[in-house]
This record gives C-alpha cells, structure tokens and sequence, in this order.
C-alpha cells in the first residue's frame, strides 16, 4: 500500500534515485489558504546536506503544485505536488547490485518481488519521506487555523538523554536538540560516529497541543493506534511510546491513573489519549529510530544467489537518520490529526444538523 489516512488520504510515489518523488493528496476542504513559501520551509528542514550531522547528499527538494490550488485556495480537489532529484549518484550503488545490504529492505523486497531497484534502495528508501513532509506541510495549514500546533525535536541521541524539553530552543539546533546541556554531548556522538564510519540511533519526541477532546474512531481507528501505526511506518523506526510508554508497565495503577478534577487533568501519564480517543491534554510521543544501516564498516552478507561475501558501501548517508526523521515525524502526526478531526465532525447528530439546517 502507497497510500494513507481516511477522510484526508494521501499516496507517495517515485524512488531515491527515480526522476522525481511526489504525492498526491486528497480530502482537503476547499477554501483552505495554501502557503507555498510555508510548504517549502518544512522541506527546508528535512532536505539532506544542511550540514556535518547528514548525508552530503544535496538536493534542493523544490516542491512544485501541479493540482488542486486556484489563486492560491485549496479547491476541494486532489492535490498533487511534485519534487524532482536533481543529485543522485547511481554508480555509488553499482557495488550492491547482487549484495544485500545488512540492516535494509535489499533482502525482504527481493524476496518479496523477486527484483529490487539497488540505487541507494529505491521505494525502500527515506528519500521518499520528503513527499510526506509536503503533504503534512498542508495538515499543518489545517491545523494552523484552529490553533493546533505540532512540535518536535531530539530528546535522545546514542543513549544520551535529554533532561528537559524545550520545543522552541529545538527549532534552533542543527540537530533539532531539545536540550540545550545534552545537545555538544549528542553531536559528538554523532561525529565520533561518522568518523569510525559507523552510526548511531536516536529518540524523536512529539508534541501535540490544542487537541479537542474526541478525535479517534474505537475500536479499530484509535487515535493512539494510528499515531503508531503512521510513526512504525517510518523508515529505520523501531519502537513508539504514547505518553509514558514503556514506564507504564512499570509502576501500579495508583500512580499511573491521571487524576480528574472540574480544573481538568492532574497528571498527563496516558499522553493525552484514553480509550483510543484524545482527551484534551497534550498529545505525547516517543519515536525510537535505529542507527542508519549504512555504514561504511567491512560486513558479512550474502547475494542475490546466496553466496557469503563480504562488502563495503559507498554513498553518501546520515550518521543518524533520527534527527531529519524527527521532521517527518511531525508531518506524520498532523496528517493523523488532521484526518481524526474531519472524521469527528459527523459524530453527533448535532453537528450535523447545524452543518445542513
């Protein structure tokens, strides 16, 4: 499957080393302002070649609007937006065109389909994120106009932890830290890393605020459920936490139940979802993201033809995949919410009504 989401449903096509990558999005209501420059901004942040911390790789990622905007309105119909490659070098790839490459999709999508595109991965490869991150930039719009915000950053960087969070100062970091005392700590990691040619994982968080209470369809359309489903749909992801994760299994029920009181909630440990359904507080994240496979150390692999060998790749990658990760993450999560408040809007008959009478 290419495509995702409900009412607001978006498909990906093109490959890492194709002519161009794009998407296609439809259900956005008419009338909504489209802000190009804004679109481009997000890019922006995730495009590769920014700096020492990412792939040498640069491409401008230049999105162009092919469809459904008319002087600069969404028109309720398909919009279709466009990114061509413009810096791919195939050749670095030459070396693994019969290798599985340790750690990638090379072996499950030969097996799969019994052919794979081995320049820089094809499909399988993070290139095509940047077509999600046009298509969030767009939820993002939505989200704008009813002051929903979604925010994200690096609270973790080779088991090197953030003590505290801080969304703002993140937008500052070439590495999107949120964590001003961790972040030299964090980039050196990544630099001793690269220079051992080697990678390193990472933690995203997300930050979801101005959520109303009721977006999310139980049983089989839970807010939490797709919020993790869209994030473990991400390239290199591994694991994800809603609110306090893991640690709820950890502590009893008197300490993990978040108190109500008529002021509202006095702890926030479920992340701002209950029953699959948000209840009004900040909507919470952790998205683990494993070290970048491609690394440049000397490994054992088979071939195509299932012959041991050993190999070195070439190519240009990012020592960690979290940090521009961290960016589609966040296109991820206003799709998601985005879609579960136009899913919302029939829930009552009372909406409807005032809708149609």
């Amino acid at each position: 499957m290419n495509s995702f989401g409900m009412k607001l449903r978006f498909s990906t096509f093109g490959e890492s080393h194709g002519t161009a990558i794009g998407c296609l999005l439809d259900g956005v209501p008419a009338g909504l302002t489209i802000d190009e420059a804004y679109i481009q901004s997000e890019l922006d942040r995730r495009k590769p070649g920014k700096s020492e911390f990412e792939t040498a790789r640069k491409e401008a990622d230049k999105v162009e609007i092919l469809s459904g905007v008319f002087e600069g309105l969404s028109t309720g119909t398909p919009i279709a937006m466009i990114i061509y490659n413009t810096n791919q070098k195939s050749k670095d790839y030459t070396n693994i065109k019969d290798v599985f490459r340790p750690g990638h999709a090379d072996f499950t999508y030969f097996h799969k389909y019994g052919l794979r595109d081995y320049r820089g991965g094809g499909r399988s490869s993070a290139r095509e994120t940047a077509a999600r991150v046009a298509a969030g930039a767009i939820a993002k719009l939505m989200l704008n106009e009813l002051d929903i915000k979604v925010m994200s950053g690096i609270s973790e960087v080779a088991g090197i932890q953030s003590d505290s969070f801080d969304y703002e100062k993140a937008k500052t970091s070439i590495i999107y830290a949120l964590d001003a005392s961790k972040e030299e700590a964090q980039k050196e990691a990544i630099l001793k890393a690269k220079n051992e040619h080697d990678s390193v994982g990472g933690v995203s968080r997300v930050l979801i605020q101005g959520v109303p209470i009721g977006l999310g369809q139980p049983l089989y359309y839970k807010l939490d459920g797709v919020l993790a489903d869209a994030m473990m749909g991400l390239n290199a992801v591994k694991a994800v936490e809603i609110g306090d994760g893991v640690l709820s299994a950890r502590t009893l029920g008197s300490e993990n139940n978040d108190a109500i009181r008529s002021s509202g909630f006095e702890s926030n440990h479920s992340g701002g979802i209950l029953g699959g359904i948000s209840n009004g507080e900040d909507i919470v994240l952790n998205v683990y993201f494993k070290p970048t496979p491609s690394i440049f150390k000397a490994q054992h692999t088979v071939t195509t033809e299932n012959a041991e060998v050993d190999f070195s790749l070439k190519g240009r990658h990012d020592p960690c995949v979290a940090i521009r990760g961290t960016v589609v993450c966040e296109a991820m999560a206003a799709l998601v919410i985005a879609d579960m408040l136009l899913l919302n809007m029939g829930s009552k008959m009372a909406g409807v009504r005032k809708y149609y009478k």
